[in-house]
């Protein structure tokens, strides 16, 4: 059972409307706010915290509220409310109804997502690590993944928000390794030293290989053998994802190859220098075919097992969706199809447009 359930009010101010998932040290719920709308709120797995504890745990989270930028997720509150074993710590941040770049990755099935999408989305990432990099002292995230990067339609098109900053540094770095399933695979090798060495050249080297995987549907490096604590193979040559995604050119697999060296020094050495990098590499023309993916099984099946598309819930979902469309709910509708979206490729690519025009506002 979850530590807050459906209808509860927290501190009068924030409605329970369902929960969304959990990781290592935290629950996530959407909430609806008496005048704001709805919100991700956050809630941290341990009780009875001290005060200063439960400070440390959401220090960095309110850092980042200060600082703001499009492409790191707005924080909006943090608190504390009482449970049977004492104080409790949470954070409210943007809902954003897409869910996580894992799950946008997943609803492509046997395709490949198109290269410019996937770089579009990367380069936004950059664009917000490459903030909290240029900061002083550094911000490192220490958890990039798929699973901690939101993605959203706006109405100018798809956008990509970190998450998640911070919070991985008010515990044992391992013990994130085990929690979730393909985080280790995210991991630089530098993270499994005895004397654990984060910088902003580890959090590259998580972004190259999110880059990897989302151009490849395969993970960068062989994983076969390897326990939930070990780092995963890095000794071998890295293939080129030109060679699995024909639609990668040769200039962006230098790239990856320095992102992904084992070495940090080696690196690029802030998510700034890696925009660059990939901006560079983009001067050659990028195609616009999708390709099949050719990974085992030809499916999204790098970080395990996963439940297939549902068509069925995806067109009660896109129902639903035109019903508040046609009701004049548009904000309502956006966020409906775009979980719609997550079980659908055909549904994405017939309703993209619409979500975008909904979200400027127009009813189409």
């Amino acid at each position: 059972m979850g530590i807050l359930q459906p209808r509860a009010m927290l501190r009068e101010t924030y409605e329970v409307e369902r929960f969304l998932g959990e990781g290592a040290f935290a629950e996530v719920y959407r909430v609806k706010h008496r005048f704001l709308g709805r919100q991700a709120l956050k809630v941290m797995k341990r009780t009875g915290m001290s005060m200063a504890d439960i400070q440390e745990m959401l220090g960095e989270a309110i850092l980042l509220s200060r600082i703001g930028h499009p492409n790191i997720v707005r924080v909006f509150d943090a608190n504390v409310f009482d449970t049977e074993t004492g104080p409790c710590g949470y954070f409210t941040m943007e809902y954003v109804a897409g869910g996580s770049l894992q799950k946008f990755w997943q609803s492509f099935g046997a395709n490949l997502i198109p290269v410019a999408t996937v770089l579009d989305l990367i380069k936004q990432v950059c664009r917000g690590l490459a903030l909290a990099h240029n900061e002083s002292p550094p911000i490192v995230h220490r958890d990039i993944k798929p699973q901690n990067i939101l993605v959203g339609y706006e109405a100018e098109g798809l956008r990509a928000r970190v998450s998640d900053f911070g919070l991985a540094k008010a515990v044992n770095p391992l013990t994130l390794l085990a929690t979730t399933a393909g985080t280790v695979a995210f991991k630089p090798p530098e993270a499994f030293a005895e004397k654990q060495g984060d910088s902003c050249a580890s959090d590259v080297w998580a972004i190259g290989a999110t880059l990897y995987m989302l151009l490849t549907d395969k993970l960068p490096f062989d994983r076969a053998a390897v326990s939930d604590n070990a780092p995963p193979r890095t000794t071998a040559l890295l293939v080129p994802p030109s060679r699995i995604n024909p639609n990668v050119t040769t200039s962006l697999d230098r790239v990856l190859e320095r992102a992904l060296r084992a070495d940090s020094r080696e690196r690029y050495q802030n998510a700034g220098e890696l925009l660059q990098a990939i901006e560079a590499a983009e001067t050659a023309k990028l195609p616009a075919a999708t390709a099949r993916s050719t990974a085992d099984g030809g499916s999204k099946a790098a970080l395990g097992d996963y439940s297939a598309t549902d068509e069925e819930e995806a067109k009660r979902l896109a129902a639903k969706a035109l019903d508040c469309r046609r009701t004049g709910r548009l904000t309502e509708a956006a966020d409906i199809m775009e979980e719609c979206f997550n079980k659908s490729s055909a549904l994405r690519d017939k309703y993209t447009e619409a979500v975008k025009l909904w979200r400027r506002g127009i009813a189409m």
